[in-house]
């Protein structure tokens, strides 16, 4: 597996001087499987430029989705597979007690806010509500696990030849802990299952500590609890995901360097800030 971000900041793309070197696209990133096969997690603005390189892609490609929040699905109406003629592009979400997916995402591929509708798409569109357990896409096991943000948000677990990448861009686990990770049941911590031994974590760490005292309730986790959240899961790496839209790069680069002082070196690979453009290979 062969992972590529195309946009880790978070709630607002935030494209300037200031963050040229981490990026300001919101939330895309790219899974290339063994056999070739294309998911793609989430649809924040980063999605654009994905889409460009996918034009004429011979095969399905299968767009996972967290949650419905405009900074994740922003992109999908300039994601160019969407309006390829003949594509074979599957999307998965989670589910709703009240609408489909497709019902969901056509309330904003649609005027007033947009000019087309996902019915005008000549693509071949699948959607699909993520299953209860784990199913299968090309040579990979994928899993989704609830988290806990602000309406139906799910991260994902994909496993292919021993390895696992865990993406969790939006999550608050502190939001239920009063005496920190170790003093809460493993099994009942939401995102426990998603992230547990992952070979690589990609994790929501938008906030301060400072910030997140204001902030409590909204669905994001600071750096502190992301780092917390990793070691309690076992993970090997932690990618810093989700970098706040008013963070310049030298915030976010102070911000990495803190991350890396609460991380034994005993502990593998030392946190790493996602930026447009890296890759994460899984041999």
């Amino acid at each position: 597996m062969e992972a590529v971000v195309w946009g880790c900041r978070g709630s607002l793309a935030s494209p300037g001087a200031a963050t040229v070197r981490y990026g300001g696209n919101t939330s895309c990133v790219e899974l290339r499987l063994a056999d070739g096969t294309v998911l793609v997690l989430d649809a924040g603005t980063g999605v654009r430029e994905l889409g460009r390189t996918l034009v004429g892609h011979d095969g399905p490609i299968h767009l996972l989705l967290t949650h419905l929040h405009l900074d994740h699905v922003e992109g999908l109406g300039f994601f160019a597979p969407f309006w390829e003629p003949g594509v074979e592009l599957h999307l998965w979400g989670p589910s709703s007690p009240l609408h489909t997916l497709e019902e969901r995402i056509s309330r904003f591929v649609s005027p007033p806010l947009f000019p087309l509708q996902v019915s005008d798409s000549p693509a071949e569109l699948h959607f699909h509500d993520v299953p209860g357990g784990a199913w299968q896409i090309g040579g990979a096991t994928i899993r989704a696990g609830e988290v806990l943000h602000p309406g139906p948000t799910v991260g994902y677990r994909i496993v292919e030849g021993g390895m696992s990448l865990a993406y969790i861009p939006d999550h608050e686990p502190a939001l239920l802990l009063n005496g920190g990770f170790e003093h809460v049941s493993q099994d009942w911590l939401p995102g426990f299952d998603v992230a547990a031994g992952a070979t690589v974590l990609l994790h929501d760490a938008q906030l301060t500590e400072e910030e997140y005292a204001a902030r409590v309730g909204w669905g994001h986790s600071s750096v502190d609890a992301a780092v917390a959240f990793a070691r309690s899961a076992g993970a090997e790496r932690l990618v810093l995901f989700h970098h706040d839209p008013m963070r310049g790069d030298d915030d976010v680069e102070r911000l990495a360097t803190y991350a890396q002082s609460l991380w034994p070196s005993a502990n593998g690979s030392s946190p790493q800030p996602a930026y447009e453009g890296m890759r994460l290979s899984l041999p």
